[in-house]
């Protein structure tokens, strides 16, 4: 049902745009959601690991990142019904343990596991490691599926969706961009993080939760999905380049996953691509007004964590200045 709120017009349909618009339609906003792509997620959000994982997150984000991100598997699991809580998994080759020992300095909520207990939480690892960190409060989601329920529930909320064709946004109460790296002509601080990200098919391995592999130069995450498909990617590559993955990143990505497990030389490629991030110059995404429009931007590699967050200032804003 429609709400009798202010009109409100959001640019972009990433996970930015996508949690501020139902954040806005559940508050009783009327929303439209404008995509300039052929498809909700046309951006970053579509290549998205989709961990929701503020602890592990901590080893390099600013202290604000991780608060603001605490509710966010909450969120996501109160309007996502494919949210997985089964933790994040944190390991390194015997030649990078100084690696994991970095990492473990710089997080918490989390408990070292030995051998056994690894073998234990994942089977298929048994002996492949002699330590792990493992974080069980964390939790994972399929971006992809992810962005779809909320256009579903964005439309059960009355919401409205158009692709492609343009929107008159002087007739609207409120303009909220979240464009991501689409608005730098307006937002010269924003800069290019290239994120890089394979997906395979390897039904011969079973992983239950996000597995970290930390590196001194390149740390990769590798997400199972359904299927026996998992979603491998580089946390960030400082660059705005916007060509199709590289050899070198599909090299290191794969001799990743042959290191987690050799079975994984096996498995089929069926997906690569790379993305482009908006970052500012902290790494913090925020909500920047000017007048009655908006801008929720900055969202770096903490896009599904973080928007919750941003998406709840944004109303707080509006409908304070509507009271």
């Amino acid at each position: 049902m429609a709400g009798s709120g202010p009109t409100i017009l959001i640019q972009g349909a990433g996970v930015a745009g996508l949690v501020t618009a139902v954040t806005l339609a559940e508050r009783g906003a009327q929303v439209t959601l404008h995509e300039s792509g052929p498809r909700i997620g046309s951006g970053a959000s579509w290549f998205a690991g989709g961990m929701l994982a503020p602890w592990c997150e901590a080893e390099a984000a600013p202290e604000e990142v991780t608060r603001d991100s605490l509710n966010s598997l909450a969120w996501w699991a109160s309007h996502v019904p494919d949210v997985i809580r089964n933790g994040s998994l944190v390991v390194a080759p015997p030649r990078d343990q100084v690696e994991l020992n970095r990492f473990g300095r710089r997080t918490s909520h989390f408990e070292t596991l030995g051998s056994d207990a690894i073998a234990e939480l994942e089977p298929d690892l048994a002996g492949r490691f002699d330590r792990a960190l493992f974080f069980a409060e964390e939790g994972h989601v399929d971006p992809r599926i992810a962005l779809g329920r909320l256009k579903e529930r964005l439309l059960i909320l009355g919401g409205h969706i158009r692709l492609d064709t343009s929107v008159v946004d002087g007739q609207f109460d409120w303009v909220v961009d979240c464009t991501g790296i689409q608005a730098r002509e307006s937002e010269p601080d924003l800069r290019g993080v290239r994120g890089e990200m394979i997906l395979v098919r390897c039904p011969d391995v079973v992983l239950h939760r996000p597995v970290r592999m930390l590196h001194p130069r390149i740390p990769i995450y590798i997400v199972p999905r359904e299927h026996g498909v998992f979603m491998v990617g580089a946390t960030m590559v400082e660059s705005d380049d916007g060509r199709e993955i590289t050899v070198r990143a599909m090299s290191e990505l794969l001799n990743a996953l042959y290191t987690l497990h050799p079975a994984f030389a096996e498995a089929e490629i069926i997906e690569a691509n790379a993305g482009i991030r908006p970052s500012y110059p902290d790494n913090v995404p925020r909500v920047h007004r000017d007048g009655h429009r908006l801008s929720v931007n900055g969202m770096y590699r903490h896009g599904f964590l973080l928007s919750p967050a941003r998406a709840a200032e944004v109303a707080d804003i509006i409908f304070t200045q509507a009271a």
